[in-house]
């Protein structure tokens, strides 16, 4: 059995109010860092992953090596899981962003799989990217437990692909700062064991 265990980075400036962070390389917050220590604690007291990768942005790392700490493991840093590039959107406001093209900004929450940033991304790209992540995961870690810490984006374009789920689906699954999800992968088959779980943040800080 293979088990996949999604982390999304702690809480950092930029989720609320709400910008375009992308490739922003910015910092966890005070609270993302106390959210980061409490998923160290929470994944360390279930399991013992073979391997942690991670997004190479700042925030990202900042919360694997959190789970290193506790779990003795090394973080390795992967492109497979770099966030979404926002292009010529990165670090604007939804406001901001809405005023410069009214009709795509409305496009990104109805239709996102038809989306492409201006100078950035699409879906499409994001789901190539990330499917080399996944496919190390399954290939170089089968039988194994393996803790992947990434972006909102990024793991809701994980999830879909092992869903099975369409791109149009994007905005249906949720992924809060420093939620947990597990994905197990079993004789060809894939089952969703938890998706967003932050039960754990509720938890008093480890001292």
């Amino acid at each position: 059995m293979t088990r996949i265990v999604l982390v999304r980075h702690g809480h950092v400036e930029g989720i609320d109010p709400p910008r375009f962070r992308g490739r922003m390389d910015v910092p966890l917050s005070d609270l993302g860092e106390k959210q980061a220590e409490l998923t160290a604690e929470r994944l360390s007291s279930q399991w013992s992953p073979s391997a942690i990768y991670s997004s190479p942005l700042r925030r990202s790392l900042q919360t694997s090596q959190a789970i290193g700490r506790k779990t003795g493991m090394s973080v390795q840093s992967i492109e497979g899981l770099h966030d979404l590039d926002y292009g010529d959107w990165q670090w604007k406001t939804f406001d901001e962003a809405r005023r410069l093209d009214p009709a795509l900004f409305e496009q990104w929450f109805s239709t996102p799989h038809l989306v492409r940033f201006p100078g950035g991304d699409s879906l499409q790209d994001l789901v190539l990217r990330t499917a080399d992540a996944l496919r190390m995961a399954l290939n170089v870690h089968a039988a194994q437990t393996v803790i992947l810490v990434g972006h909102d984006s990024v793991n809701r374009a994980l999830l879909l692909q092992m869903l099975d789920m369409p791109l149009s689906a994007y905005w249906r699954l949720a992924q809060s700062p420093c939620a947990i999800s597990e994905i197990v992968v079993e004789a060809g088959k894939v089952q969703l064991a938890r998706v967003n779980e932050t039960a754990h943040l509720e938890m008093r800080p480890p001292p």
